[in-house]
């Protein structure tokens, strides 16, 4: 997924990986939970804990965005691809974000 976004930037944690766009960070990823940490608006993150507490648990917020675990024997590709897309649109510059539209 994180491979048809522009100008990603990967770096391996002991534990994790995480994904940025110029250097501003949008997710994570942590194998051995298979979940992934994703940036979303606050009241995004909040609608997808309240609508389905068994994929989704409120990671943390920061500088006005909410992070969200998201667990991923708990979503298909699709709603994944789309999650993936927005936190990294959050965080990407706007002329990036109009190279890559989504759906891709």
């Amino acid at each position: 997924m994180v491979n048809a976004l522009a100008e990603v930037e990967r770096a391996q944690g002991s534990e994790y990986t995480s994904f940025s766009v110029r250097g501003k960070r949008f997710g994570y990823h942590w194998p051995r939970t298979r979940t992934v940490g994703l940036k979303q608006l606050l009241s995004e993150q909040q609608a997808l804990v309240a609508e389905r507490p068994e994929a989704f648990e409120e990671q943390f917020t920061a500088g006005g965005f909410g992070w969200v675990v998201v667990y991923l024997d708990k979503v298909d590709v699709a709603e994944l691809s789309e999650l993936v897309y927005e936190a990294w649109r959050l965080s990407a510059p706007e002329e990036l974000v109009a190279q890559v539209p989504f759906p891709w």
